[in-house]
């Protein structure tokens, strides 16, 4: 097996930087907050149609041009609709199912988001805060999310697995990415108490939700696992004969690589695949099949600043005001870069790039230099990906 798929990300779960024009008029930074600061009739007329415009029929058909096997859909704690004031979103889910059964497509749903957040980052659903596996209750209720998804999808033709949890961020990740500071809590007494969570914690809820998904799973469709950023630390886990249909899945950003010192040049990054990513994911395919859940273009040589991490625009951090790089040496990185990694996804068991599309002008509004290589349709379109004419 090597699946070759793409995220569709911001379309179930909201990230303001995305697809800003959702946010206008308000200062909410993430999901959570947003609902609080529009009439219940504004937020449900911009979700309403922000859903049913993002992500079509017609975009699957051009994914699968693309040749692509795959999606992955994120979705939120709330997709049936249970959570007031947030809008369920299941007849998306079962609209998705549809096109991608016709047009020969399989999706990876991806729980993203859980009450009080298992990492803090936006994408989680509320910046800041990080106090979801300290609820018993919040951790039942997810559990029963996952079992309703499993029960509705479970036998669909199109369901390539379930991922009972996106990036929980444990101690090593939530001291990187310095979580709370990088993160700012909209509300800093809510955030009280926000820790990261534990192996211990992570490998629990995982042995559970397994059991309560493969009820009503059949054997050939996957659990995928995200490594909580600590990729070598699964070798004794779920190694039973019972566990045969397990995923592992890493999350491998390059600006996650400059934020660990990575220097930012294309020598810089290549060493970096090569040295140091390679020999961890040949060693872990040995216990389970491995896959790039989330990756992209996405580095501050091209972006003409040192972004810190990926925080440009977003956190006060400058980036590029004009263009330090000509159009051809932009592709020659970008090119050079996705050759690279896409020749590591194929040595493990196979990729979805994070994104399918993002809303960002990145052209009208200054410093967004750059972030155009988070956008799967733009990169395939300038040449910096192969996608599509059967080369790697």
């Amino acid at each position: 097996m090597t699946i070759k798929g793409v995220n569709l990300g911001n379309w179930l779960v909201l990230e303001k930087w995305m697809s800003p024009a959702l946010f206008e008029g308000t200062t909410a930074e993430d999901e959570y907050y947003l609902p609080t600061q529009l009439s219940p009739e504004a937020y449900e007329a911009r979700i309403k149609i922000h859903r049913s415009e993002y992500i079509t029929e017609r975009d699957f058909v051009t994914i699968k041009r693309m040749v692509m096997d795959s999606v992955r859909i994120p979705v939120p704690y709330f997709i049936f609709g249970d959570r007031k004031p947030f809008i369920g979103c299941i007849e998306e889910l079962d609209k998705a199912f549809n096109w991608a059964e016709k047009y020969g497509l399989t999706i990876l749903i991806d729980l993203h988001t859980v009450p009080l957040s298992q990492n803090g980052f936006d994408n989680g659903g509320i910046s800041g805060v990080c106090k979801w596996a300290q609820n018993p209750d919040e951790v039942e209720f997810v559990l029963g999310v996952l079992e309703r998804l499993a029960k509705r999808y479970g036998h669909r033709k199109g369901l390539f697995g379930i991922q009972p949890l996106n990036e929980p961020v444990t101690e090593n990740m939530w001291e990187t990415m310095d979580v709370q500071n990088r993160y700012a809590p909209a509300d800093p007494e809510l955030a009280k108490g926000s820790a990261p969570i534990t192996m211990e914690f992570l490998r629990k809820f995982y042995l559970e939700a397994y059991d309560r998904i493969s009820t009503y799973m059949p054997k050939e469709k996957y659990v995928v696992l995200h490594d909580g950023f600590e990729l070598m630390a699964w070798k004794d886990f779920m190694q039973e004969e019972k566990y045969s249909n397990v995923i592992l899945d890493t999350h491998q950003y390059l600006m996650v690589a400059e934020a660990r010192g990575c220097s930012q040049t294309i020598e810089g990054y290549l060493k970096y695949v090569r040295e140091e990513l390679e020999p961890q994911i040949t060693e872990m395919e040995k216990y389970f099949p491995v896959i790039c859940g989330e990756w992209c273009l996405f580095n501050s040589l091209a972006c003409g600043c040192d972004t810190k991490g990926g925080q440009s625009v977003l956190n006060g951090v400058e980036g590029s005001e004009r263009e330090s790089l000509s159009t051809e040496e932009k592709k020659e990185i970008y090119a050079t870069l996705a050759k690279a990694q896409l020749k590591l996804w194929d040595k493990c068991s196979g990729y979805f790039y994070w994104s399918y599309k993002l809303l960002t002008d990145t052209v009208n509004t200054p410093g967004w230099i750059g972030w155009d290589s988070w956008d799967l349709g733009r990169c395939v379109d300038f040449g910096w990906f192969p996608a599509g004419k059967g080369e790697k």
